[in-house]
């Protein structure tokens, strides 16, 4: 699509984005915090400049055009690039000082978070990071913490989340432990096996059931609710665990259970108080996790 850069409005443009992310004009306009009105006269001011038909009204939501779609991609590029230069802007201002506190999982706070630190020291030097491995939303809530990376969406209504990404997990056990037991072949076989829990086993059969994954109770002797003590205990040769495929991989010693045919598939929210809307250097820390964490 050739689009003239002298036609387009980048409000009109931030409207039609967050119109097509949520599929109303009324959720639209609250994410920008602007009357739906407003936002409705935007959205119609973009087609008119580029003289076509971005949405189409179905039931009582809308749905993008075929040169909605196509636009679409292009907008989010410049959304992106928009936020950078938002970001690099906001690293330079003198007052982004102060403490931001970071909390995740054990496995992504230890695997993942130093990297992004690592980007958040670049652009904002004078600020103070802390991080907390927990999997819990509690300290969010009781303001132990700004910012949680989570793997569930947070039902709280005064917390503020983004889907930054979907992440693939695979089962993983040692080569050793897999030299000694054999190799499963199919879902039938990994009944067999000793298995690694993360936290409660009962839970965690529950959601292998959900996966066609039929274990004995008995086959989880040994489990952790770290995260990364589990992980340590299938290096070990102790049994079969899930892990971030990333994470897996990367591990020498360690080989995926039936390769590409048993997987987990599982979402990666970034979560904040609403103070995200007002605090420069929450929002800046935000914004860089999301950046990282959706390119990972």
């Amino acid at each position: 699509m050739d689009i003239d850069p002298d036609r387009l409005d980048w409000s009109h443009l931030r409207s039609f984005l967050a119109t097509a992310e949520t599929t109303s004009l009324s959720a639209a306009a609250r994410k920008l915090g602007l009357t739906q009105p407003t936002l409705s006269r935007q959205v119609a001011a973009l087609e008119d400049s580029l003289s076509l038909m971005l949405f189409e009204r179905v039931g009582r939501g809308l749905q993008l055009t075929e040169s909605g779609r196509e636009l679409l991609g292009h907008v989010q590029d410049m959304g992106v690039a928009a936020g950078r230069v938002a970001m690099t802007a906001a690293a330079q201002r003198s007052d982004i000082s102060g403490q931001v506190r970071i909390t995740a999982s054990d496995i992504f706070a230890a695997t993942f978070v130093p990297q992004m630190i690592v980007e958040v020291r670049k652009r904002a030097p004078a600020l103070e990071i802390d991080v907390i491995a927990t999997d819990g939303i509690s300290d969010l809530m009781r303001r132990e913490a700004d910012i949680a990376i989570r793997h569930v969406r947070p039902e709280q209504p005064d917390l503020v989340a983004r889907l930054v990404n979907e992440a693939t997990g695979r089962f993983y056990a040692s080569s050793d432990y897999l030299n000694k037991r054999g190799r499963p072949k199919s879902r039938a076989d990994l009944a067999a096996h000793d298995w690694l829990s993360f936290g409660d086993a009962d839970r965690n059969l529950e959601y292998m059931a959900g996966m066609d994954i039929s274990v004995p109770r008995e086959a989880f002797k040994v489990g952790s609710e770290n995260g990364l003590v589990v992980w340590e205990m299938a290096r070990a040769g102790l049994g079969i665990c899930p892990m971030d495929d990333i994470v897996g991989d990367r591990t020498a010693g360690m080989e995926r259970i039936l390769g590409d045919d048993l997987k987990v598939n599982f979402p990666v929210w970034l979560v904040t108080h609403r103070e995200v809307h007002t605090s420069p250097r929450i929002r800046l820390v935000f914004d860089i996790l999301a950046e990282a964490i959706s390119t990972r």
